[in-house]
């Protein structure tokens, strides 16, 4: 699996882009630029160099960074899909989330709120947070299924560090 032309050149691109050497060498075109300006007499020419150049960079880079960027999501997507998909207990049904409209993202993430504030209440009166409860992926507040798994593994923990 090779990449386009396009990919490999918009990563290349970016990459350099984000370099301190990069960085610096644009520091110093605008100072050589600015120095220059005494030279031109401050000239509209002069101050149209600065803008035409900065802007038709700046165009350009937005394409070639945006192409990288969302290679790099999706392969990470792909990736967080495959360890969800690999580990025993997790939930395929978050399997391609990123594909959901904000509406299920939103009750995903209500039910997960909810989960990680049942967690810090466990910890905080002695619990554990390191079961895995079940999330009923339908609705977004919790029923009885869901609260039994945990209350279980607090009360077989309790009983561990006193029994």
């Amino acid at each position: 699996m090779t990449q386009n032309w396009f990919s490999r050149f918009s990563t290349a691109l970016s990459t350099m882009a984000g370099r301190p050497a990069t960085f610096a060498l644009a520091v110093a075109l605008v100072v050589v630029w600015g120095v220059s300006g005494p030279l031109f007499h401050f000239s509209d020419t002069w101050q149209l160099v600065i803008n035409t150049s900065t802007t038709i960079v700046t165009f350009l880079m937005v394409f070639l960074i945006q192409n990288t960027q969302n290679r790099d999501t999706a392969a990470m997507q792909i990736k967080l899909d495959e360890l969800i998909r690999a580990l025993e207990g997790a939930h395929n049904a978050l399997l391609d989330l990123e594909e959901l409209g904000e509406k299920d993202l939103t009750r995903f993430r209500k039910r997960y709120v909810q989960l990680a504030e049942e967690a810090r209440t466990a910890l905080r009166s002695g619990g554990t947070d390191t079961d895995s409860p079940f999330v009923d992926h339908q609705r977004p507040e919790p029923d009885d299924d869901a609260k039994q798994p945990r209350e279980r593994a607090a009360e077989t923990d309790a009983s561990r560090h006193h029994g």
